[in-house]
């Protein structure tokens, strides 16, 4: 019997599979739309050429100011943008929704302090939702609010921090969140994130704009809004910012 039914079975998808290849492919096909053509940057960590290139190698902090009301106080040199304690936040003058992100950042070669401060910094999508940068090469901190968390809330699947004083890598697809006109959420923010070549982040939902105390909750903002990049006293350096809107 199972002989005879094993038989039945090959013989029923032997006529499937014959049926469709006399079905038409085409009909599984799309020609149309055509997917745009861009050129790839020419090395890891290059932009391509439909990014739009927030800081390169050329001194030129044009793309950023200070907040609230503050001037653009960070040095800006041929390799990379550099934390001035004291002179505040910095933010993009272009604002992004769903986008991804390369940024290379690097924090002192220095070691002081332990635990948050030590090499300390962070990068505000949309100004509210921080994706954490800190110095965790041999440096224990609670666990989501280490390098690659999203702070206060998502602890990262691994630590591959390198050691201070050496360059790092965030890749980052961010989704925006979506509200509805009076103001609930739609749709929570969601983040993916690499760091190193490595995910640390897959994926996850934020929970709301970053606190550091208290729940994180959402408040309805517009559907685009500036990058951030902490001065957190600490003089974390960034560098090969660009941005991808989607």
């Amino acid at each position: 019997m199972k002989i005879a039914f094993a038989s039945v079975v090959f013989l029923f998808t032997a006529s499937c599979a014959a049926a469709q290849d006399k079905g038409d492919p085409t009909i599984t096909e799309i020609w149309n739309p055509v997917p745009k053509v861009i050129e790839a940057g020419k090395s890891y960590g290059g932009a391509s050429s439909d990014a739009i290139v927030l800081y390169s190698t050329k001194k030129d902090s044009s793309n950023w100011s200070g907040i609230n009301g503050k001037p653009f106080g960070w040095l800006a040199d041929d390799s990379s943008l550099t934390v001035m304690p004291s002179k505040g936040d910095i933010q993009t003058k272009q604002a992004f929704g769903d986008c991804q992100l390369h940024i290379e950042w690097r924090t002192p070669l220095g070691v002081k302090g332990t635990g948050q401060d030590r090499g300390n910094s962070g990068i505000f999508f949309m100004g509210r939702y921080e994706l954490q940068v800190l110095d965790n090469f041999n440096n224990v901190t609670y666990s989501n609010g280490q390098a690659g968390s999203i702070y206060k809330q998502r602890m990262p699947l691994v630590n591959v921090c390198r050691k201070p004083g050496e360059w790092q890598t965030y890749d980052v697809i961010f989704t925006a969140p979506v509200f509805y006109d009076n103001g609930m959420l739609k749709s929570a923010a969601r983040i993916t994130v690499l760091q190193n070549g490595v995910l640390v982040q897959n994926n996850v939902e934020i929970w709301g704009a970053t606190t550091y105390i208290g729940v994180a909750k959402y408040e309805k903002h517009s559907s685009k809004e500036p990058l951030i990049l902490q001065d957190h006293s600490h003089k974390v350096s960034y560098r090969n910012i660009w941005v991808r809107e989607l």
